[in-house]
C-alpha cells in the first residue's frame, strides 16, 4: 500500500508543475497534520490581515481540519478534492518542516517557504554526518530518495534569525544564504506580547484546556517546566531521569508546580503521573508557546527551546545534562556547547534537586543578552508581515 501511494504520487508530481498557480492563494501546513508552530501563527495572521488572499490550512488529519474550521478559518483535508485543488493552485506554500507537511507530490511550481521550528546548536539535515539520521543525508540511496523526496526538495526561502544561524541553515538545506530570511519566528511574538494581547489570542484561538492550564499555573508560587530534547535510545525519559515522588514533595513544600512537556516523539504514560499533586503533564495537543510566558524556570538540556525562552525577561534556566558526554559524542554540533548556552548546569539528579531547593538557578543577565543577540539579533517588529512582504513580492 505504501509503495502504491508513492508510485501514484510520482505519476502526479510532474503534472503539478503544469497547473497555473495564483499569488492570491496561500496554503499552510505542519508536521503530522497538526495545527501548530510558526505556520500556525503566520496562517492566523494572514487570515486576519490579508482579506484579499485565500489562506488555507491543509492537513492529513481530519481532527485538525475540524479544529481549524471551528475557529472560523479555512481548512481542508489534503486528500479531499478541494485540498488537492488548492495545493495545486497555491503559489505560496508555508510549512514547518518539509513540503510533506502539506503534500510533496502537488508542490511542483509553487514557491516553498520553510518556516522551520528552532534555532540552536545541533547540526541538522545535510549537515549531519553521524547518528541515526545520517543514513538519509549521507548515503542518499535510491530507497531514501524514493520514500523521502521531501527531504531533497530545497526550499525557495528559509526562515532564520541571524546571519550567525543562516550560514548553518544554508549549509544544512543546500541553499544560498541569501535565501535565508533573518527575521525571527512568528510563534515567539506571543512570548513578548503584553498579557492583554496574549490572553486575547488564547481566548480567540486556543482550547479551554489551555486556559485551564494557565489558571492552574497561576495558583502556584512558581512554575518549573521540563522540556528535554529527543533521544534516539530512550522513550519514557521522565521516569528514567527523575525520582518523581521526591520531586513532587519538593514542589509541594515550595508551593510550586513542575510541568513535564515531552518531545513530540517521546512516549509517556500520563496516567502514572496523574497521582502527583504538584506535577502535571502537558500533551502535544497543547500549544506550549501559550504556556511558556506563565512559567518561571525552564529545565532543559540540548533543546532549542532554550533560545526561545531567553527572549523573555526575568526567567531562569537549569540545564540538566545527566548524559552530556554521551550525547555530545553521539550528535554533531555546529558550535561549542557551553559557550553558546546560558543557565545553571547540573550533571545528575542530586545536583538538580539541590539546585531547586537552594533556588540556585538565576541566570546572568549579561550572558542572556549576549546569547540572545547572537541567536536572534534585532528581530523584526512585525515578523509575520515582514515574512509576507519578503516572499510574496
Amino acid at each position: 500500500m505504501k509503495i502504491a501511494y508513492y508510485l501514484l504520487g510520482y505519476l502526479i508530481y510532474p503534472f503539478s508543475f503544469l497547473f497555473p498557480r495564483s499569488k492570491r492563494i496561500w496554503v499552510f501546513g505542519s508536521f503530522r497534520g497538526s495545527f501548530n508552530d510558526n505556520a500556525k501563527y503566520l496562517f492566523i495572521y494572514a487570515s486576519e490581515n490579508k482579506p484579499d488572499i485565500t489562506s488555507i490550512w491543509l492537513s492529513q488529519n481530519k481532527n485538525t481540519v475540524s479544529l481549524v474550521r471551528q475557529l472560523g478559518l479555512k481548512s481542508y483535508s489534503i486528500f479531499s478534492l478541494k485540498g488537492i485543488f488548492y495545493s495545486l493552485r497555491a503559489k505560496y506554500w508555508f510549512y514547518n518542516s518539509y513540503t510533506s507537511d502539506i503534500l510533496f507530490f502537488t508542490s511542483g511550481g509553487s514557491t516553498c517557504i520553510n518556516l522551520w521550528h528552532g534555532v540552536g546548536l545541533k547540526k541538522i539535515e545535510f549537515s549531519i554526518k553521524s547518528g541515526a539520521l545520517s543514513d538519509i543525508y549521507v548515503k542518499k540511496t535510491f530507497k531514501q530518495r524514493f520514500f523521502y523526496p521531501q527531504v531533497f526538495r530545497r526550499p525557495d526561502y528559509f526562515l532564520s534569525s541571524t546571519e550567525f544561524q543562516s550560514i548553518k541553515f544554508a549549509e544544512a538545506f543546500r541553499i544560498n544564504v541569501s535565501k535565508c530570511l533573518n527575521l525571527g519566528y512568528p510563534r515567539n511574538e506571543l512570548l513578548i506580547e503584553t498579557e492583554s494581547e496574549r490572553m486575547q489570542f488564547v481566548e480567540r484561538y486556543e482550547p479551554v484546556e489551555t486556559k485551564e492550564i494557565i489558571e492552574k499555573i497561576k495558583s502556584f508560587n512558581k512554575a518549573f517546566i521540563y522540556m528535554p530534547t529527543w533521544r534516539d535510545s530512550q522513550k519514557d525519559l521522565f521516569s528514567q531521569t527523575f525520582d518523581l515522588q521526591y520531586l513532587n514533595e519538593i514542589m509541594f513544600d515550595k508551593k510550586s508546580l513542575l510541568i513535564l512537556k515531552p518531545h513530540a516523539n517521546t512516549t509517556i504514560d500520563s496516567r502514572k503521573l496523574s497521582m502527583y499533586s504538584n506535577i502535571m503533564v502537558i500533551n502535544n495537543k497543547v500549544d506550549i508557546y501559550t504556556i511558556l510566558p506563565y512559567t518561571n524556570v525552564l529545565i532543559t538540556d540540548y533543546s532549542s527551546v532554550l533560545y526561545d525562552y531567553i527572549l523573555m525577561k526575568e526567567k531562569d534556566i537549569i540545564l540538566y545534562l545527566y548524559d552530556y558526554n554521551e550525547y555530545i559524542n553521539a550528535r554533531d554540533f555546529n558550535y561549542p556547547f557551553h559557550e553558546n548556552v546560558v543557565g545553571k548546569c547540573v550533571s545528575n539528579f542530586s545536583e538538580l534537586v539541590q539546585c531547586i531547593k537552594d533556588e540556585d538557578y538565576r541566570i546572568d543577565e549579561a550572558k542572556r543578552l549576549e546569547i540572545k543577540n547572537r541567536f536572534w539579533g534585532n528581530q523584526a517588529n512585525n515578523i509575520c508581515e515582514e515574512i509576507i512582504s519578503r516572499v510574496t513580492l
